[in-house]
Formats: structure tokens, C-alpha cells, sequence
């Protein structure tokens, strides 16, 4: 009887020590195009006509920081760079998102929509081409339209986190 159970334990630990050669798994994360490992980012043209002045100077900040921090790519001027990152703010829209019973709007969503053209300057070579939109919501019960700048920070923070996951989690 113990003969058989050493042959069966045997018999699997062979089995298991094929199976486990057999699998060729590797953890392994995005990597950049080959020849791209610099980005630059010009400022953000807000095209929008919402009226928000710091708008573009907020968006470009916030993505340069968010690549530098992020650190996949370098970020670099444009003389210097690999890839260029052209942002365009097409569209801000600021609507009622929660009315009460009295028909008054207590929260509001403000939406920012926002073309992004991803190029391969070493190339000259368009790598895509794509319209991110997110969103940011406040409360407009206690200050109206003053507290739009919370949901408008919210949504900025969210389209360039998106526009960074992008171009660094997709190729």
C-alpha cells in the first residue's frame, strides 16, 4: 500500500513539474513604441468657448505633472521629444444633475470633452487620434455657480488621468 502511494505522489509531482515547464507566463508591463520614450505637451487649446480663463493653463499642468509623475515617459520640449501630445478642449458643459422638490438644482455636473492627437514626432506618424470626456459634479444649493471650480477641478483630474492611462497602458 505505501508503494502505491509513492508512486501516485510520484506520479503527480512529475505531472505538476511538467505542466508548471509547459506555462510560459511572464509579468510584464506596457512598454512605449520602440523609439519613443520622450513625450512633450504643448498647452492645451481650449476651443470650448465656455469662458473658464484658467482652463487650459489648469489641463496642461495637470498632464504635465501627471506624466512626470508617472514616470514611463520623460517628459521633454519639443526639439528634444519623441512623441507629442496635442490636446483641444472641444466641448464644457455645466447642467443639472439633482433637482429637489422644491425644483431647485442642488447639484450640478459640469462635463469636459477633450480631442487628444498622439504623434510619433521621430516618425512623423499619427499614433491615434481620440475624444476623452469625463466630468465633475458640486453642489449648488449653498453658492450657486461659485463652487463650479470643485466640479470642474474634479473633471480635469479625471479626463487626464484617462488621457494618461491611455497613452501609456495601450500600445
Amino acid at each position: 500500500m505505501k508503494g502505491k502511494k509513492y508512486k501516485i505522489l510520484y506520479l503527480f509531482l512529475i505531472l505538476f513539474g511538467l505542466s508548471a515547464v509547459s506555462c510560459n507566463y511572464s509579468f510584464k508591463g506596457a512598454s512605449p513604441p520602440e523609439g519613443i520614450k520622450t513625450i512633450f505637451i504643448p498647452t492645451v487649446r481650449d476651443e470650448s468657448g465656455f469662458g473658464l480663463p484658467n482652463l487650459s493653463e489648469e489641463l496642461t499642468t495637470l498632464l504635465k505633472n501627471k506624466f512626470i509623475n508617472d514616470n514611463t515617459l520623460e517628459y521633454a520640449e519639443k526639439t528634444q521629444a519623441d512623441a507629442l501630445l496635442d490636446c483641444v478642449v472641444k466641448s464644457v458643459t455645466d447642467e443639472a444633475l439633482v433637482v429637489t422638490g422644491n425644483e431647485t438644482v442642488s447639484r450640478r455636473k459640469v462635463t469636459i470633452v477633450v480631442t487628444v492627437d498622439f504623434t510619433n514626432l521621430r516618425k512623423q506618424k499619427n499614433i491615434w487620434k481620440k475624444d476623452f470626456s469625463n466630468w465633475g459634479e458640486y453642489d449648488s444649493s449653498t453658492g450657486g455657480f461659485s463652487k463650479r471650480d470643485e466640479g470642474v477641478k474634479s473633471a480635469e483630474d479625471k479626463i487626464t488621468e484617462d488621457i494618461l492611462l491611455e497613452v501609456i497602458s495601450n500600445w
